[in-house]
């Protein structure tokens, strides 16, 4: 039987009490889930285990929209009136129009707490000087980060997004040991500095570089090639806007992020296409759904986060480390086969220097998973010269092999496809 939370033992009868002490008061606080759960016509507050929350309906992000337009500017799920939220941020809109999520102070103390234990598995110290390379906006991935890093003593330096020139003056002169932002502008600064300005991105001496926001940092191709282009060592963390910034954290030397929610969280793994729990056991893939266990404004129950898992391993201890390999709203299905925009970048990635390891999938602006084959890839040659037509039929046939699917490349030039600040559009509709 599965865990639900990826729960130390030590930890499952505190964090069920405070779970079943969440839900016993939140049909009094929540319309969303007091209509929900009658609905349903289940008795969240009788939970007695970890195990029975499978017995509860999922929330999906577009019932929180619904919810918003209802009642805005929080929505019918919120647990506590706007007086309550000391400050909002949003989800990205990554899958639909984006979505305001209130914070309390014990809500945002939380945060703080979970995201300085990331970080800190993550291999964040009090010595590092970090520069911060994610918006400072409404991004979950922007102040409550500031936060933790100002929690665990590092030096925050919050550069934000937009400003790579100041960037490049902060690597200059401030002993930056450490570089925080999403996969994406990891590579768009180390190509800046190239291309820009004619210099090594090595020659700043960063040693760690944290990543997350998108799936990316845990590709190994990819991260091979930042890991040469930097000389860091890439550490990857997990999170989402409506639950937690970030939640699981990888250490450094091993092969996957741990859970590192603590009693805050409880994480589940099911099956995306039946929704039945799946054991988090090495080679494991599936869905993570979140519950909040002690979130006053957004109390979250059963949330399908759409992140597909892949269980890596175990830790010493006997935790589930992970990898995110995609968005189950982002799958492509080709002939019957699940296909992952990262999967294909991950691959194009491998034939680095011949390829810039930028591509974009194009698909029919039709809806839906389905794309008729062959799958279409735009891939930009690399620096290194070479007979394009070659290059070309390497893609394809790597994506045959590897994703078992046909595929029609077109090469272009290095920088014709739009590179990203935030987080890269894989795919393209046409």
């Amino acid at each position: 039987m599965s865990k639900p939370g990826f729960v130390a033992d030590e930890d499952r009868d505190a964090v069920t009490a405070m779970l079943r002490a969440q839900l016993e008061g939140l049909p009094a606080r929540s319309p969303f889930y007091a209509d929900l759960f009658a609905a349903h016509g289940v008795d969240a507050g009788a939970l007695e285990s970890l195990d029975d929350l499978r017995k509860l309906p999922f929330t999906g992000k577009q019932e929180l929209r619904e919810s918003q337009a209802a009642a805005p500017p929080l929505g019918r799920h919120a647990g506590v009136d706007l007086t309550e939220v000391i400050r909002v941020h949003a989800s990205t809109g990554t899958t639909g129009t984006p979505s305001w999520v209130g914070v309390t102070r014990r809500d945002s103390e939380a945060w703080t707490e979970m995201v300085a234990r990331a970080f800190r598995t993550m291999g964040a110290t009090r010595e590092d000087v970090v520069l911060h390379g994610a918006g400072l906006t409404l991004f979950v991935g922007g102040l409550p980060i500031r936060d933790a890093i100002e929690r665990i003593g590092s030096t925050m330096v919050p550069i934000g997004t937009g400003a790579s020139e100041k960037a490049v003056l902060a690597l200059e002169t401030l002993g930056i040991t450490a570089l925080h932002a999403t996969p994406s502008y990891v590579r768009y600064l180390a190509e800046y500095i190239r291309e820009r300005k004619g210099r090594d991105p090595r020659e700043f001496g960063i040693r760690k570089i944290f990543v997350g926001g998108e799936p990316g940092g845990g590709e190994p191709a990819f991260r091979a090639h930042v890991e040469r282009e930097w000389g860091g060592k890439v550490t990857e963390g997990l999170g989402n806007a409506d639950m937690a910034p970030v939640l699981f954290g990888e250490a450094p030397g091993t092969d996957g992020m741990r859970f590192t929610g603590g009693r805050h969280v409880v994480v589940e793994l099911i099956d995306p296409d039946t929704g039945e729990p799946v054991d988090p056991e090495p080679g494991a893939t599936g869905e993570l759904v979140y519950t909040s266990v002690d979130r006053e404004c957004c109390p979250l129950v059963r949330f399908r986060t759409r992140d597909r898992i892949v269980v890596t391993g175990l830790a010493h201890d006997g935790a589930p480390l992970i990898r995110c390999v995609g968005r189950t709203d982002d799958m492509l299905i080709v002939l019957g086969v699940n296909v992952f925009p990262t999967a294909v970048r991950d691959l194009v990635q491998t034939l680095h220097p011949r390829t810039s390891g930028v591509v974009q999938i194009i698909r029919p602006d039709r809806g839906g998973h389905r794309v008729d084959p062959p799958l279409r890839v735009e891939a930009e040659w690399g620096a290194e010269p070479g007979d394009h037509d070659t290059l070309r039929r390497d893609i394809e046939d790597l994506i045959r092999t590897r994703l078992t699917v046909p595929a029609a490349v077109t090469l272009v030039p290095p920088g014709t496809i739009a590179r990203s600040e935030m987080k890269s559009q894989l795919t393209r509709v046409e």
